[in-house]
């Protein structure tokens, strides 16, 4: 499928990923997606080969590609990690839902996905935040502690991608140099990490 979606507004998209989704899980074709558009890639991937300039510059399971910070891809605010995940509770209340994830749990709008479900979620880096204590009074609801593993440039000079691991999963945030300075941030390091928004695939 050669960018099937590219000529397609935003409505009519939401119609047809689900079928593209089924395609692939409920009849176990194989299908080789071709596009431009990190959104359908992180809901319809497991396998991503990235090229650029007619080579392949990375090549593995999606979540792990996408997880890593060193590659030359550049996605720009796109950016960012999918997560498999499972519904874990619904706040009908709060009208939230929270989905657990090897390494803990983020809470996310709820549009009625049934307790157990197996999900992606995927978290973008300019949704993600450190800070070097634990907040307390804060709106951001999501926070997790995390680990430091690795730093590196972005695209833009006065900005830096700082790698996470939580538990066994990765989040990647987008920093300014100057905070990343400030809060003396290094490889190995604990923090806590605070996500603002998470969007859940389906």
């Amino acid at each position: 499928m050669d960018e099937p979606l590219a000529a397609l507004d935003l409505k009519r998209k939401q119609e047809i990923l689900p079928y593209l989704e089924r395609l692939h899980d409920e009849l176990e074709i194989p299908v080789l997606y071709v596009s431009h558009a990190p959104d359908e890639v992180a809901r319809l991937a497991d396998h991503l080969v990235a090229m650029e300039d007619g080579r392949v510059v990375a090549n593995g399971p999606l979540i792990e590609t996408l997880a890593r910070i060193d590659l030359p891809i550049r996605l720009g605010e796109d950016i960012g990690v999918v997560l498999g995940a499972v519904v874990g509770e619904r706040d009908e209340a709060w009208h939230l839902a929270r989905m657990d994830f090897p390494g803990g749990s983020l809470w996310t709008r709820d549009i009625g996905t049934l307790v157990g479900r197996k999900v992606r979620v995927r978290v973008l880096a300019r949704d993600v935040s450190v800070t070097r204590q634990r907040q307390a009074q804060t709106s951001i609801q999501n926070l997790l502690p995390g680990r430091v593993s690795a730093i590196a440039n972005d695209e833009h000079p006065g900005l830096a991608l700082v790698r996470i691991q939580v538990g066994a999963s990765v989040l990647i945030a987008r920093l300014a140099k100057r905070a990343v300075a400030a809060l003396e941030l290094s490889p190995g390091q604990e923090i806590w990490v605070q996500v603002k928004t998470v969007a859940l695939l389906e």
